[in-house]
């Protein structure tokens, strides 16, 4: 049985996974409120800070909410989630904004999916290291966004101590190498932007041959959004798959899918 919590949440809502070795799954989306990095390319900014309420969809695929204050709580997360009548065997991925800023809440919600009989996914800046361990047992699949400093910060309400303060490819090797100890499916996802170096993505397969050969690494193209008006070419793209394949066993160049059925 789930643990009692409460938790901050975004929303709700059922549709197909948009990215990564899971894309066109059907899938439940989980989003939770906050997070402690700036990317510039986020097509998600509001769900930088806490929320006031969340929304609920009603009916799987219908893109009717109703909305609901903040804390949310378990009882409450039950019965959405109910609404949306999962089949056993489904996935459901807790997502944000920064699912282990709340680690409690994540384990509840992992509990309460589980009770749904739900396949749990974890969405992931991978920087969470101790946070990661609290929740570990009660994860089916790792996804983990690879931070690349050159189109990453950290909130400036986080930059004062509050979080660790190592360099991110520092405490994405730790992150990963607690995912291999507990043998969990993963996958590792880097978005590629015209800022992107050669230096960075050759740090990234380094790291990932080291700790965690096996697992898939995903070439993203950013998709404009925000501050990001344009796309590395095709040239470039392609370039740095060839460069990634010859250094780490399984690497995927998908770009986001789910802008052509109007998700988020």
């Amino acid at each position: 049985m789930a643990a009692e919590a409460e938790f901050n949440l975004v929303e709700l809502f059922w549709s197909a996974q948009g990215e990564g070795p899971l894309v066109g799954r059907s899938m439940l989306f989980l989003r939770f409120g906050g997070c402690d990095l700036r990317c510039g390319w986020c097509d998600t900014p509001g769900t930088w800070r806490p929320t006031r309420e969340c929304r609920f969809e009603t009916a799987p695929g219908t893109g009717l909410f109703v909305t609901a204050a903040n804390p949310i709580s378990s009882a409450r997360l039950v019965e959405a989630i109910g609404a949306l009548a999962p089949k056993s065997g489904t996935f459901i991925s807790l997502t944000g904004g920064e699912p282990l800023l709340q680690p409690k809440a994540v384990n509840a919600a992992a509990g309460i999916a589980r009770d749904f009989g739900l396949r749990v996914v974890l969405e992931t800046h991978g920087l969470a290291v101790t946070a990661l361990t609290e929740v570990i047992e009660n994860i089916d699949f790792v996804s983990m966004d690879w931070k690349l400093e050159s189109d990453v910060r950290r909130a400036e309400e986080d930059r004062e101590g509050k979080g660790d303060s190592r360099p991110f490819a520092e405490l994405h090797a730790d992150f990963l190498a607690r995912v291999s100890q507990a043998a969990i499916d993963s996958c590792v996802k880097v978005v590629i932007t015209q800022n992107t170096t050669v230096d960075e993505l050759d740090e990234v397969c380094r790291v990932l041959a080291a700790t965690s050969p096996d697992v898939p690494l995903i070439l993203q193209p950013v998709t404009p959004f925000g501050k990001v008006r344009e796309q590395p070419s095709a040239e470039l793209l392609l370039q740095y798959l060839r460069r990634c394949d010859e250094k780490l066993a399984d690497v995927r160049l998908i770009p986001q899918t789910h802008r052509v059925y109007g998700a988020l």
